[in-house]
């Protein structure tokens, strides 16, 4: 096993005894944890946790909860024998998330350690002692129930990770009603964050019409060079007309020449996954012969659900990629802070996953 899910990371806490408490990895931490419920196959997992030298108890301890999208976040971070700072993976927010890293460290793949810290001076560089981090190791388990410390020679570089940066972004009006709801705000980062990312790998971009009016760096995306005003006349679309109905509401489709697609691209929320499947698959039914990536890019703890509805029979023949926000803006940062040149398509497969199971149809490239 070389990928875990939610559902993974539930079942290993699930056999922890209900009826022990648990303590943290950090030993200065004194609280104690009691599992309460646990709601398979992918959370939320219930909690109490205590202070008995604070005067605290589990009577008096309220009820807390470790959400199936904070396990998924962990899940999709961990990978055999890397190392990863639990804190830092969540930017701090989440409350509860050293009880979850603890009691991962309790069941048997799971241990901690210390990698050692590069520390980057003006004249030398150091390797001291670092912070805490988890490491998954599944085929080295030790007994369920202990938290166990194991010693790594990797060493970490801590420099801070460079960010997506988003600059002056507003989105159009529709009537009268601004649309600056969190969730369409963030459609149009990541739109715009993929529009930018083609530019810089040589490509043009089509964007859906409902968003060329979006405005960036105070300019309306229809009008960037790079954005494509119409599909009507690309080469591609010549013999297969009645594609570029079919292509007008999609998100994003990259463009490179006139007779290369990079990629034809959805960005969906939880409840726009299978709908975001429908329109490619309507667009691939009207040019069945193109070679291209159907790709849903959405946060990274849908993953799931991209999983399941991508394996329906009916959207097999797309072979669907999941791109997740994060590996958007990790490229996207990247784009921004280097010169990217020398490209070939396949570099973009490196921060997308295929999700669909193969055996499935003999049909699928």
């Amino acid at each position: 096993m070389s990928i875990l899910t939610a559902s993974n990371l539930v079942s290993f806490i699930d056999e922890l005894p209900k009826n022990l408490t648990y303590n943290y990895i950090h030993q200065k931490n004194k609280g104690l944890i009691r599992i309460v419920g646990i709601d398979c196959p992918e959370g939320p997992i219930r909690i109490k946790r205590w202070t008995p030298s604070n005067g605290k108890s589990e009577i008096t301890a309220s009820e807390e909860s470790i959400s199936s999208q904070m396990i998924w976040r962990i899940a999709n971070a961990l990978k055999p024998n890397l190392p990863i700072n639990v804190d830092r993976l969540f930017g701090g927010s989440y409350n509860t998330r050293s009880v979850l890293e603890s009691l991962l460290a309790h069941t048997p793949q799971f241990y901690y350690c210390y990698p050692g810290r590069i520390e980057n001076n003006t004249f030398n560089i150091n390797v001291r002692k670092g912070h805490k981090y988890l490491l998954w190791l599944p085929n080295e388990p030790h007994n369920l129930g202990e938290i166990v410390e194991t010693k790594t020679e990797q060493v970490i570089s801590e420099i801070p990770s460079q960010s997506a940066i988003y600059e002056s972004l507003t989105l159009p009006k529709q009537g009268n009603k601004e649309l600056n709801s969190e969730s369409k705000m963030r459609h149009a980062q990541i739109q715009i964050a993929l529009f930018m990312i083609g530019k810089q790998l040589g490509y043009k971009t089509w964007i859906n019409q409902n968003s060329q009016a979006i405005i960036y760096q105070n300019k309306k995306l229809n009008e960037y060079e790079d954005v494509l005003a119409s599909l009507k006349n690309k080469t591609l679309f010549i013999p297969y007309k009645e594609a570029v109905e079919c292509a007008l509401p999609i998100d994003c489709i990259w463009f490179k020449n006139e007779i290369i697609m990079p990629g034809v691209i959805e960005i969906e929320d939880s409840i726009g996954i299978q709908s975001g499947l429908i329109r490619m698959k309507n667009f691939q039914n009207k040019i069945p012969l193109l070679q291209t990536r159907y790709i849903i890019v959405t946060a990274d703890d849908e993953r799931g659900k991209v999983l399941q509805e991508a394996n329906k029979e009916q959207f097999i023949s797309l072979n669907t990629r999941f791109f997740s926000y994060s590996a958007v803006e990790e490229l996207y940062s990247l784009c921004q802070r280097r010169k990217l040149s020398g490209i070939t398509e396949e570099f973009l497969d490196c921060f997308m996953e295929k999700v669909v199971d193969n055996s499935k149809s003999k049909f699928i490239p």
